[in-house]
């Protein structure tokens, strides 16, 4: 396999996140509704399905190396350490590799992001 056939992204809270007056500077300035509408359409453009993962699924706090939920991670913490199996990683790399391995729970409840086609230009 040459490249991706599904994308897994997060719900984030984005609402949520713009009370806390530490992200809501970087978060406004940051174009989220821009990027999901990019990463839609370059994903309808190279065939590539896009599925959310729930806003509550812990992708920062499960140790991708044996499983272990760490409930007390802030968000300063930028690198994940498990006290059960000992792995120190990034803790972006920890979510991203959760989130590549993430399955849901039930099919019919996965929320797939599919981009409309671009309408056609009428030349009449």
């Amino acid at each position: 396999m040459d490249r991706a056939q599904i994308l897994v992204i997060e719900d984030l809270n984005v609402a949520g996140m713009m009370r806390n007056r530490h992200l809501a500077r970087s978060l406004s300035d940051s174009g989220m509704g821009e990027l999901s509408r990019q990463i839609l359409y370059k994903a309808w453009w190279h065939g590539v399905e896009v599925r959310v993962a729930d806003r509550f699924f812990p992708s920062s706090r499960t140790c991708s190396g044996c499983g272990e939920l760490k409930c007390d991670l802030d968000l300063s913490a930028r690198t994940y350490s498990c006290g059960a199996c000992g792995l120190v990683i990034d803790r972006d790399l920890n979510a991203a590799i959760n989130l590549a391995r993430w399955r849901p729970k039930e099919p019919s409840t996965v929320t797939l992001l599919l981009p409309m086609r671009p309408p056609l230009l009428s030349t009449a």
